[in-house]
């Protein structure tokens, strides 16, 4: 047999434009943006893990509108490159919460919840962390869908979910679409015990809130929990994302330590500890002229 495609790509991966409806803040180190409007009828819920390129307008709404079609591969990458400094949007990688279809009196709406580092205010957020903290209703992003990570092909009835604070959307997503019947164990890290948010979950699944203390190099405790753990005798799928030791670590514990198949393990490093997401020279100089 076969072995089973790690990742599972959307039907499409076209531009969606959005607009943000609304922000909520869910916890000191949590925010929530609503995206909506615009071309939400072209988005295709897959649940599970659905994640998707995010465009921020930071230069300003006419950087999405030059945006290449095919912005998340080579091509069009090296396109959206050529986008002069200041207007170019910044790409980040985000996850699906929650997608809530259109009834007969609301439209479709999608969720994705942001992780803040630092402050907007005091110039110390990072590009994706600003823009969540100062987007306003009625805004503009893009989005190109690129589907999961998590394929239920290697198995939904058992399950061991692993991942700091990065990965909690996605657990929550994954959780969401598993069957009623499964089984399994949720291991979640977060930097504060406020920032455990709660999500449904099947009753066989436990969750494993891992608070991580501060000083402590995030991912570590996850990792030293799952080492810990106990975890199911029959085969499961084992999912590990967030800080990527977390993520290449916890992959080499399950399969060279627990004899798991690589086969079943999915994994993927969100973030590097001590390496940040770039930003352009325009804006990493806006923040320092008002450091």
């Amino acid at each position: 047999m076969a072995p089973v495609p790690r990742l599972v790509k959307p039907d499409t991966q076209g531009l969606v434009h959005l607009q943000v409806l609304r922000t909520e803040r869910l916890a000191p180190h949590w925010l929530r943006v609503t995206l909506g409007g615009g071309e939400i009828d072209r988005f295709r819920p897959m649940g599970y893990d659905q994640w998707f390129r995010l465009f921020l307008p930071l230069g300003g709404g006419e950087g999405l509108d030059r945006l290449p079609a095919k912005a998340n591969k080579m091509f069009g990458y090296l396109k959206y490159l050529r986008i002069p400094d200041g207007v170019r949007p910044v790409m980040r990688n985000y996850t699906v919460r929650a997608f809530r279809p259109a009834t007969a009196t609301t439209d479709a709406e999608i969720d994705v919840d942001f992780v803040l580092h630092g402050s907007a205010a005091e110039g110390t957020a990072g590009p994706a962390s600003r823009w969540a903290e100062t987007c306003r209703p009625g805004e503009s992003v893009v989005i190109i869908d690129e589907g999961l990570t998590f394929n239920p092909e290697r198995g939904t009835d058992r399950v061991v979910l692993v991942a700091d604070e990065t990965g909690l959307p996605a657990v929550a997503g994954i959780c969401a679409s598993l069957p009623a019947h499964a089984t399994g164990l949720a291991i979640v890290e977060v930097p504060s015990a406020d920032d455990a948010l709660e999500f449904p979950h099947p009753a066989g699944v436990e969750v494993q809130w891992i608070v991580r203390e501060h000083g402590i190099t995030p991912g570590t405790p996850a990792l030293q929990a799952l080492r810990d753990a106990s975890i199911p005798d029959a085969p499961f799928h084992a999912y590990v994302v967030g800080e990527q030791a977390l993520a290449t670590e916890g992959r080499r514990h399950l399969v060279g330590e627990r004899g798991v198949s690589k086969d079943n393990v999915s994994f993927c490093g969100y973030w590097r500890v001590g390496v940040a997401s770039p930003a352009p020279k325009s804006q990493r100089a806006a923040v320092e002229a008002h450091s």
